[in-house]
């Protein structure tokens, strides 16, 4: 009985370990261009230093749209200058994209499916940093097109459902129609936060710097209202020469 055991206790670690192992492929039913393939976009704040670059990588498929929105809200420094210098570079390493400007928009058809690469410079600051918002991303209107070739595929092979095929096809299409806009209202929702981020920096800024000079025209005001006093007392304070009465 024991031996037994101990056969059947081996045999258990023998399978455990011949199954055992790393998994390189977590999706093998999937190919890289499905494993890719999603409606995404992203939105979030980088700090430039001096003379600094930063480079993102987004992926995107032959035939949809990419976008990139970008806008410098904050500058420090001793040089202040809001130029920020972008360039968008396909997989193959071409240039499709150049901006140089404080803020801009850069929009194009994707030609080559992969990885395009958003370098972002602030070489024009040599002693100053820069905030930059960024909010960039692909859409798929073609999938729209795929879509209604399936509807009209079922609605050919379900001639008897066809009544109720129309209307899962028209609410298809309407939350396809829905689903569009509500994703380019957000685009421009996105858009005006970065303004709105912006203006919030520059009226910051402006208070700040009112606050400096105020409190530096008050003391100047009032070291000189000091010092005038203090001149004016000296003039009408002279010494009696000897022999002299006092005046009244």
């Amino acid at each position: 009985m024991l031996q037994n055991g101990i056969y059947f206790l081996w045999l258990l670690l023998l399978f455990g370990l011949s199954n055992s192992g790393e998994l390189k492929d977590p999706h093998p039913e999937l190919s890289d261009q499905e494993l890719f393939w999603g409606a995404d976009q992203y939105d979030f704040a980088i700090m430039l230093r001096a003379g600094d670059l930063q480079c993102f990588w987004h992926f995107a498929h032959y035939g949809e749209r990419f976008y990139l929105h970008f806008m410098v809200q904050l500058v420090t420094g001793v040089a202040i200058d809001r130029h920020l210098s972008v360039i968008v570079n396909a997989p193959s390493g071409l240039i499709v994209g150049k901006a140089e400007d404080a803020s801009g928009q850069i929009g194009f058809s994707v030609e080559e499916t992969g990885f395009y690469q958003m370098c972002f410079s602030n070489f024009h600051n040599r002693f100053g940093s820069m905030q930059v918002f960024l909010n960039f991303g692909v859409y798929y209107e073609g999938q729209e097109n795929i879509e209604k070739q399936k509807e009209e595929e079922k609605k050919k092979k379900e001639e008897d459902m066809k009544q109720i095929n129309s209307t899962l096809s028209f609410i298809g299409e309407s939350s396809v129609r829905l689903q569009k806009f509500v994703f380019h209202m957000w685009r421009h929702y996105n858009y005006e936060r970065m303004r709105r981020g912006a203006d919030f920096y520059l009226l910051q800024s402006n208070s700040t710097y009112v606050n400096s000079w105020s409190a530096v025209q008050s003391l100047v005001i009032i070291t000189a209202g000091f010092l005038q006093l203090r001149f004016l007392k000296r003039l009408f304070n002279r010494k009696p020469a000897e022999g002299d009465k006092p005046s009244c």
